[in-house]
């Protein structure tokens, strides 16, 4: 049986923690390193319900894409923060906590890769590649690149996403000409709108990601730039947990993946319909 500190150093190796943003928080978050592991929960958010059901299935570690604690805090009062209540709650039940955000996006395979996957595209290359000489030929960077097998119009590029990304009351929706037609398609896992230039530079003829704004999209497209689709950012991401998982699965003997739905969007109604 495995440790705390035999499961974390692996993460590290996978996600160095030097490769994510100077703004991020990932690592190890709570436990003690002499713990065993023996069952592992990977969720894209630690929330109640994640937490839930990290305890129901008597889990030892959570290892999560985002923070629990990206920014400081003063108290952890468990009646004054919901998230004082988690961390409470995760020390009392012996539970450890990992996380893999930024650093995760960056590598390969990453979150990116995992979204191309599902889309089906090949011939990955990153969108924007990392720096330096430790990077340079890894494939290492934000977002990824690649090409479908075969030509589809964007109406039907966003309809394979529809039904390869899990179910949301977001949904996915396009941005475009229906009838354009995609070979080479962007992504970016998670909210990916700082890239639209690099889609449009790279060639794409579409570029898949989360939480695009009015203003930035309405100024690329006027600016010729690939057909938008806009799924909804757990929907994004949600993918990259069956790697992590598959990764863990080698050191662990129980790693369970969590489809809770954590995308904080829970209704959903096309407009001019009573």
């Amino acid at each position: 049986m495995r440790t705390l500190s035999e499961i974390t150093a692996a993460l590290d190796d996978l996600y160095p923690r030097r490769w994510a943003e100077d703004w991020d928080r990932v690592g190890l978050v709570l436990g003690r390193g002499g713990n065993s592991v023996r069952r592992v929960l990977c969720v894209v958010d630690v929330v109640p319900a994640t937490v839930i059901e990290a305890i129901e299935n008597d889990c030892d570690l959570i290892v999560a894409h985002h923070p629990l604690l990206l920014r400081g805090v003063s108290s952890l009062d468990p009646a004054g923060d919901y998230k004082g209540d988690l961390v409470h709650t995760l020390i009392e039940s012996g539970m450890g906590l990992y996380t893999a955000h930024t650093n995760a996006d960056v590598a390969n395979p990453g979150v990116s890769d995992a979204l191309a996957d599902r889309l089906g595209l090949v011939d990955l290359r990153p969108l924007r590649p990392l720096d330096g000489p430790e990077h340079h030929g890894t494939g290492r960077g934000h977002g990824r690149i690649g090409r479908l097998p075969e030509t589809l119009t964007l109406a039907q590029l966003t309809e394979r996403a529809a039904a390869a990304l899990p179910p949301t009351a977001w949904g996915v929706r396009a941005a475009g000409d229906p009838d354009r037609p995609v070979s080479t398609v962007a992504v970016c896992g998670g909210a990916g709108d700082s890239f639209l230039a690099d889609a449009a530079a790279a060639g794409a003829n579409a570029y898949l990601t989360a939480d695009l704004r009015h203003h930035p999209v309405s100024e690329h497209l006027a600016g010729s730039g690939p057909a938008l689709i806009d799924a909804a950012h757990w929907a994004t991401e949600r993918p990259w947990l069956d790697t992590v998982a598959e990764r863990l699965s080698r050191l662990v003997e129980d790693v369970r993946v969590s489809d809770l739905d954590t995308d904080p969007w829970t209704l959903h109604q096309k407009s001019g319909v009573n």
